[in-house]
């Protein structure tokens, strides 16, 4: 029976995410398309984690509820119709029914609450998790690093920490116990130590925090892990809100400000009207961004679902939210709190590139800011940097 119900399980959740990721390929171009059902693609481990939260958790819950009553009902109509049982009996409740449908609900909902808290935990708290990278020398075996979090943040914990091996072939991620085992977990200070040393020149990267996003096993025990330490915030953006549009400034690279506002008809395609915008927020891939919102007279809400975020602008209310982009591309939001007539034209329209690309796009921002150059981008880097985009 364990092996069965264990089967079962682990179909259904495998079935449900097979049939969500599915559907999400259909979406090459990373919007929404007419007619389709399925979430938009991920494009963030976040993201990946509330679709397997709905493809895995929720829908086999929830067909499996659907399937029951479906029976239920149909059992009640046939057996007991007024052909089928003439006289009905007479009885006011049956305690141990009563406590059935009254337990089975609870269960049901602790379990949801299980996965649903810390889901919503992960998307309201910004991780701090940090990267180690060292160049291994072909005889040292030990690397430590300083655990130096705040006591209810420290390592303590095998799954607090990741190790990658980089070499000219790509990184190659390291199993605890097989490939190394950390000593000085909770302390101060915890050591790396790899069964044998790694070759020199390799590089040695090690992430630390307790900020793990993306899917994990299937009640622990069915599927893959592919959850990542999230890392601290490399940059902050500010999104402000107003009617009908957005504003977004870059406090770290020199705090320029630009506006953002949907494209007219006739100034792009008809699949990408009411998408596009005339400036695009511009981030680089891999790297966790902090987004800070506010609104200058109503309340707005900046969603972005590629990534799983969506948080309100409130007047005179600073919230704050967080994503990481896993791939280059443009991906599109909207405002999503009913703000007046125009509510449907606040477009969100945000392009994701290479560090370099990014680089030269604040040099470039900041040049029309009348500010000096960051990064020391020439102006033939900028050209570049746009042909480039623009080819994409």
């Amino acid at each position: 029976m364990k092996r069965l119900l264990g089967g079962l399980a682990g179909g259904l959740a495998g079935g449900a995410a097979a049939f969500g990721a599915a559907l999400a390929q259909e979406n090459s171009w990373n919007g929404p398309v007419d007619g389709d059902i399925g979430m938009l693609p991920a494009a963030s481990k976040l993201a990946e984690e509330v679709h397997f939260f709905h493809n895995g958790v929720l829908m086999p819950i929830i067909t499996v509820i659907s399937i029951f009553v479906l029976a239920l009902l149909l059992w009640v109509v046939f057996r007991y119709n007024v052909k089928a049982n003439p006289e009905a009996r007479k009885f006011s409740h049956s305690t141990v029914l009563e406590v059935i449908w009254t337990g089975v609900p609870i269960i049901i909902l602790l379990g949801i609450a299980f996965y649903s808290f810390d889901l919503l935990y992960k998307e309201d708290v910004i991780p701090d998790g940090k990267q180690i990278v060292a160049k291994a020398d072909g005889a040292t075996t030990d690397f430590t690093f300083a655990n130096d979090f705040p006591p209810s943040r420290t390592a303590a914990a095998p799954k607090h920490v990741q190790v990658f091996k980089g070499t000219a072939a790509g990184a190659e991620g390291l199993v605890h116990g097989r490939d190394y085992t950390l000593a000085g977990l909770g302390s101060a200070t915890v050591a790396v130590k790899f069964k044998a040393a790694p070759a020199a020149g390799e590089s040695i990267v090690i992430r630390v925090g307790r900020s793990l996003v993306g899917p994990t096993k299937f009640l622990g025990l069915f599927g893959k892990d592919n959850t990542e330490i999230a890392l601290a915030p490399t940059m902050t953006i500010k999104a402000i809100g107003y009617q009908w549009g957005w504003s977004y400034a870059y406090p770290d690279f020199g705090d320029f400000e630009f506006a953002s506002n949907m494209l007219p008809e006739d100034k792009t395609t008809p699949e990408l009207y009411r998408f596009e915008v005339d400036n695009r927020v511009v981030v680089p891939v891999g790297e966790t961004i902090r987004v800070v919102t506010t609104a200058r007279d109503v309340i707005h809400a900046f969603a972005l679902p590629n990534m799983a975020i969506k948080i309100d602008a409130v007047p005179g209310r600073l919230n704050e939210t967080w994503f990481k982009a896993d791939r280059e591309g443009v991906y599109y939001g909207q405002c999503s709190e009913i703000c007046g007539v125009r509510h449907s034209a606040m477009p969100i329209a945000v392009e994701v590139v290479s560090r370099p690309k990014f680089e030269a796009w604040v040099d470039s921002q900041r040049a029309l800011a009348g500010l000096e150059p960051m990064f020391g981008a020439a102006p033939e880097k900028f050209a570049a940097a746009a042909a480039d985009t623009a080819a994409q």
